[in-house]
């Protein structure tokens, strides 16, 4: 079956840097495109970042220049690298495939 696994989340203070891992099995994660989405409390889940079957990346505004998307294919893994962190980035993190799985969130604290 569809498993996505988050790791990295964290408490980390202002301007500090978290890097969040997402581990899939039970499907070709070669062939499909994925995504890292946050929900933080009492707001609804936003899209962060993507990054195609080929590596092309889009983001969020409120991210660019500061987190990095990448993936390694022959780990099954995605990563979300965060710097120059914010307390606005503060959320839930959540790793989706587009065909309808998600992880079960790893949580990231930014203090100020």
């Amino acid at each position: 079956q569809v498993q996505l696994v988050e790791s990295g989340g964290g408490l980390v203070q202002t301007g500090g840097s978290l890097r969040l891992s997402c581990a899939a099995s039970g499907f070709i994660f070669s062939d499909n495109n994925m995504r890292w989405y946050r929900q933080a409390p009492g707001k609804q889940r936003e899209l962060v970042a993507t990054v195609t079957t080929g590596g092309s990346t889009n983001y969020a505004d409120s991210v660019k220049g500061r987190f990095t998307i990448s993936r390694d294919n022959a780990k099954n893994t995605v990563y979300l690298q965060m710097n120059s962190l914010k307390p606005e980035d503060t959320a839930v993190y959540y790793c989706y495939v587009p065909f309808g799985y998600w992880g079960q969130g790893t949580q990231v604290t930014v203090s100020s």
